[in-house]
């Protein structure tokens, strides 16, 4: 009997070891196994890029700043603080000749020297500048402005009219390359001044006729084009009959856009 209540003593405590081991494991979570991921490190430079919106004529003067850059995605024409460190003081009064973004990288090419002319530098091959006197009142109120597209007309008051103005079209979507204007600052806010002169871009054919034209005109009038209406062959001779003879008495053959025509000009 007493063998009896051994044995089962001792089942007992082995089935309570049991259970006790069965509900350690259920309750303890196997430990999570941390994976760390490993990048490549990228490999960087830095570029020289506009702290600000830079506009065409602006002259440098620290509007500039290191930017790190990707070596995979430089350029060639980059300017990189690896090749030249001291490029920031370097280009100190350097003028721009392209309009550049804020953070856009600064190229040379949109750059020019402190000893470099700024206008021959933007002057297409084949074209002039001419310059030419405006005012207030015949250039748009002063709104015409670099980059603009105008047309030039002529008023003028020969003997022949007895003293009546005749008005013409000499110059069709001429690009304005400069413009004296100005601007002061005073207690009412910014004022633009209205300068003297306008440099036009034009071809040599379009030069000897502006410069006949302020010869012979009583005014010259630049006349604001709208940018729907620029067309990309910019430039329309609009009056090679001044070459020839002028604004006299007599008949004038008159060639626009290709079309020959006479008219009297009594």
């Amino acid at each position: 009997m007493s063998k009896r209540i051994i044995i089962l003593g001792v089942a007992v405590i082995a089935a309570g070891a049991a259970g006790y081991l069965a509900m350690n494991m259920v309750s303890q979570p196997p430990a999570e196994q941390q994976v760390t991921e490993t990048r490549p490190a990228i490999e960087l430079d830095q570029v020289l890029v506009a702290d600000q919106n830079l506009s065409t004529g602006e002259v440098l003067d620290g509007q500039l700043r290191w930017q790190d850059w990707p070596v995979a995605s430089l350029s060639p024409d980059f300017i990189t603080k690896s090749i030249r460190p001291d490029a920031i003081s370097e280009l100190q009064g350097s003028v721009v000749r392209a309009t550049v973004a804020q953070g856009e990288p600064i190229r040379p090419i949109k750059l020019l020297g402190p000893d470099q002319s700024f206008m021959s530098s933007i002057l297409p091959s084949g074209k002039r500048a001419v310059a030419t006197q405006i005012a207030a009142d015949t250039s748009a109120g002063g709104f015409i402005l670099p980059d603009d597209y105008v047309d030039v007309i002529m008023t003028s008051r020969p003997p022949s009219r007895g003293g009546g103005y005749i008005t013409e079209t000499i110059l069709e979507n001429i690009r304005v390359l400069a413009i004296d204007q100005t601007i002061r600052e005073d207690e009412q806010g910014r004022l633009v001044q209205v300068g003297q002169t306008a440099t036009l871009e034009l071809t040599p054919k379009q030069a000897e006729i502006i410069t006949v034209a302020q010869q012979m005109a009583d005014r010259l009038t630049l006349a604001l084009r709208s940018v729907r209406d620029v067309d990309a062959k910019a430039g329309t001779d609009g009056a090679e009959h001044l070459l020839n003879g002028g604004a006299g008495g007599g008949s004038i053959t008159v060639i626009r856009s290709g079309q020959r025509s006479e008219v009297n000009a009594q």
